[in-house]
């Protein structure tokens, strides 16, 4: 049998399995490293730079973060950062932009008052900016029309910076870990295969014998697989992770006719809803027209735009029973979150949804019409939120499987592209352990994180 073999083979070829790809060729002592994709470049699918909100989630006005959550996020999102100053890609694909948490109304601009005095212990940067302030920073976030004579009536008041790096262009990002990966050590061998979808992964002795559905095959001491939901689709396969089902969530935006608001403008998430409060951003591919979004809507599909057989695999993945549909009737049961669902789905009807969106993005811009925006056809993607039947309950954030013998499973929706190189870090000393290799840790919190 024609086989290539490697000591570790990381499937999927977005962000996350770049950042693995990136660190074991540069700060592992592998001699060999293959990732395998599915379409034919990197990052088509979430990492694409107009799937995201193209956001580096480093906690500081993310409102459904808790403190400690944040200290986390604070120490991932600046892996980012260094390295795009190392390899000389700010102004390319990294970018600075002024950016804020807003609160509307009397119990908003509390909650945001408290927790600007709580979090600028780990964000000493962040300012408080009152009416007046934001008049300056984001006048139309103030005026409630067009011509700025008339003040919105809320009170208002928001936490922000305006002297940090909040933008990437994480499609790019991915591209450049996996160049800066196959150029770190030319001793080994660090390949990448294009139209390589995995279709079946044994393991056999003590290796793993993995399957395209175009009939190579590879093998592998060690298997990575950050294939989004399709991680848990192969995982379900190989009979790990039955307790876990995938519900797809689509994310889709609108994008004004002209440039909005100077930076990132977020708002305060309702503790009810599970999904991703509206944002307004100055979108890097469209130069600088504001974005605003996400929606949030069930679809069944692992893949957005891409049609073929992902209907079929996102029920299977689902892993639909009992548990599955009291998860479902425990979160619609909650008019706040029915009537969130109901409205998300009109988001997309064609006839309606701008007007119904408008409304909700006037609490940023008072003075925004329909005229202003439209749907950005082509936009957004779709996020993986594990659903876990033991706890009959929506696991927000990433999940993991690692059933400890040499192989692991990881779905990383938002934010998970900001914690590409953190996750990486916390999987290359699981791989090296397994395979007695060496990580130089030391090396790589020297470059990568502050000195604490």
């Amino acid at each position: 049998m024609n086989e290539k073999h490697y000591q570790v083979v990381i499937v999927g070829g977005g962000i996350s399995g770049a950042a693995l790809f990136f660190e074991l060729a540069k700060y592992s002592n592998a001699k060999s490293v293959c990732m395998l994709e599915k379409y034919d470049g990197l990052a088509t699918l979430n990492s694409k730079g107009t799937s995201n909100s193209q956001t580096i989630h480093v906690g500081d006005i993310e409102t459904n973060y808790t403190f400690e959550k944040a200290k986390i996020t604070k120490r991932t999102a600046k892996m980012i950062e260094k390295f795009c100053l190392q390899y000389g890609l700010e102004e390319k694909i990294m970018f600075k932009h002024q950016k804020m948490a807003l609160g509307v109304g009397e119990k908003e601009v509390e909650f945001i008052t408290q927790r600007y005095e709580q979090f600028k212990e780990i964000f000493p940067y962040l300012e408080l900016w009152d009416k007046e302030t934001l008049k300056e920073k984001e006048p139309l976030l103030v005026y409630a029309d067009k011509e700025r004579t008339k003040e919105r009536p809320e009170p208002i008041v928001a936490m922000g910076t305006d002297d940090q790096y909040t933008t990437v262009d994480f499609g790019e990002m991915t591209k450049e870990l996996a160049k800066a990966g196959q150029n770190a050590d030319e001793s080994k061998t660090t390949d990448i295969f294009y139209n390589s979808e995995v279709d079946e992964i044994e393991k056999i002795g003590d290796k793993f014998k993995i399957t395209t559905v175009n009939g190579t095959v590879y093998t592998a001491d060690f298997v990575v697989t950050n294939a989004g939901a399709h991680s848990l689709y192969l995982a379900h396969k190989m009979g790990y992770g039955k307790h876990m089902g995938s519900l797809s969530m689509a994310g889709s935006f609108y994008i004004t006719n002209d440039k909005y608001l100077n930076g990132k403008v977020y708002m305060v998430q309702n503790d009810k809803l599970p999904f991703a409060a509206l944002h307004g951003d100055p979108d890097i591919l469209c130069d600088g027209k504001t974005r605003f979004g996400p929606t949030a809507l069930a679809l069944l599909v692992l893949e957005r735009y891409k049609g073929g057989k992902s209907f079929f695999q996102c029920l299977k993945t689902m892993n639909f029973d009992g548990n599955i549909v009291k998860i479902f009737w425990d979160l619609l049961k909650d008019s706040d979150i029915r009537n969130y669902v109901f409205k998300n789905f009109l988001f997309e009807v064609p006839g309606i949804n701008k007007k119904l969106f408008v409304k909700d993005a006037q609490k940023i811009v008072p003075s925004l019409s329909t005229e202003d925006i439209e749907y950005a056809k082509g936009f957004g993607g779709v996020r993986p939120q594990v659903l876990n039947k033991d706890e009959q309950k929506l696991m927000l954030g990433e999940a993991s499987i690692n059933p400890g013998n040499g192989i692991i499973f990881n779905m990383t929706p938002s934010p998970g592209a900001t914690s590409c190189l953190g996750n990486a870090e916390r999987d290359i000393k699981v791989v090296c352990d397994y395979l007695n290799l060496e990580f130089d840790h030391e090396q790589f919190l020297a470059d990568f994180t502050d000195a604490e």
